[in-house]
């Protein structure tokens, strides 16, 4: 749990030299994938309890028989029967649907990675937190959409939260042993995305296509787009509010194109403490994955020689407005957020189909924010009031997405 001085000396387990228990909801992802990578390297470590994706019932099966998991689910009810027979004679437990998923979520384990993308990852991630041990977050929008009731959890059951974004687990790394009161300033950084150097003329006729070209990280098409825009470090800073507990203030974005710095923190003596690393997402699973020790990981060493130069500049709030709003949502705190989050899902889904230009993305987040006003002052205090107003913000985004196509 936070505020980091808090934070247990060892993983939780009842017997440390037995291989650590791990479940990984949303396996067939980007993060899942990578996850399972590491954890295939040394499979005497570890014994994997769960794997759950979607509807990619091939590559889920095949991942289970690789990791001799005990439980594959499918979060589709409708994909059971393909499960079913893909792991038929294999010995792994079958399950599928939203409550197969809740019931996977809650099955014993030491450590589980919560990489479930969107808002449909909260009440699973929330049923995980629920077991007390450790939850590696890879999902934003557990705490953007639902920060006050999720941390109240995390703290309730003494659950170790351990930050799987690069820029938070950095910021983790930095400020371990430190007392946050000593904490000036956390900037997390951005590469700037495909568009970093485009005009917003350019921008207007860009397409997934182009979006899709992130010029440093391999990551899902949601959190692609989001780095585009600049959303996604918008989000970043809304769920560094809520892990580290700090005041907006004490929170800002700095675009890095080369990626190697994730965040610089800067403390009330003057000195910064920054966190490199090549650009891999298995560098901070990794950390989270042998928390409080750490692990070897195969990835690019950084040859700073060779590098040469590390760049830095200041956002442009004009051609990434998207920034602009999240940073205000932060601020406004309320429901804001899940009302942030869900225009936001709607935008990009719809970018990703053609049915909205991509500077009609902030545009359209923008109007709901407004249109939701009578929602954003609304303090949740369950998942279910969080969920309510999601599909709120969402029914009004859809109707207000004609404007913006």
């Amino acid at each position: 749990m936070f505020p980091l001085e808090k934070q247990p000396a060892t993983t939780p387990r009842s017997d440390p030299k037995r291989p650590k228990r791990i479940s990984v909801l949303g396996a067939t992802g980007s993060i899942g994938e990578s996850t399972l990578d590491l954890v295939g390297r040394d499979p005497d470590a570890f014994e994997v309890i769960a794997l759950t994706g979607n509807r990619n019932v091939a590559r889920l099966a095949e991942l289970a028989v690789r990791h001799n998991a005990k439980l594959a689910v499918s979060a589709d009810a409708k994909c059971y029967k393909d499960l079913l027979l893909a792991l038929a004679g294999t010995g792994i437990e079958v399950a599928a649907g939203p409550q197969a998923l809740l019931d996977a979520a809650a099955r014993p384990a030491d450590w589980i990675m919560a990489a479930i993308v969107g808002v449909a990852g909260l009440r699973p991630t929330l049923r995980a937190v629920r077991q007390g041990t450790s939850v590696a977050l890879a999902n934003k929008e557990c705490l953007v959409s639902g920060g006050g009731v999720f941390m109240s959890e995390v703290a309730r059951h003494g659950t170790t939260l351990l930050p799987v974004d690069s820029e938070h687990s950095a910021a983790l790394q930095a400020m371990t042993g430190t007392e946050l009161d000593r904490v000036e300033s956390v900037c997390l950084t951005a590469s700037g995305g495909p568009f970093r150097t485009w005009t917003a003329a350019q921008m207007a006729e860009a397409g997934p296509e182009q979006a899709l070209k992130h010029p440093n990280w391999s990551m899902g098409a949601k959190v692609t787009i989001d780095s585009a825009s600049l959303m996604n470090k918008g989000l970043e800073l809304i769920e560094a509010h809520h892990l580290f507990a700090l005041p907006p203030e004490k929170l800002d974005v700095l675009v890095h194109p080369q990626s190697i710095v994730h965040c610089l923190v800067q403390m009330t003596d003057g000195a910064v403490l920054a966190q490199l690393s090549c650009p891999d997402m298995r560098t901070p699973i990794a950390y989270s994955l042998a928390w409080p020790k750490r692990m070897h990981v195969p990835n690019e060493r950084i040859d700073l020689a060779k590098l040469g130069s590390l760049t830095f500049e200041a956002p442009d709030p004009e051609r990434f407005p998207a920034l602009r709003l999240a940073k205000d949502v932060l601020c406004s705190g309320g429901s804001a957020g899940a009302v942030l989050n869900a225009a936001n899902e709607v935008a990009v889904a719809a970018f990703l189909e053609k049915r909205l230009g991509f500077l009609g993305i902030a545009g359209l987040v923008e109007t709901t924010l407004v249109d939701c006003a009578d929602l954003t002052g609304l303090n949740p205090t369950s998942a279910e009031d969080v969920l309510e107003i999601d599909e709120e913000a969402r029914r009004r985004a859809e109707a207000r997405l004609p404007r913006w196509a």
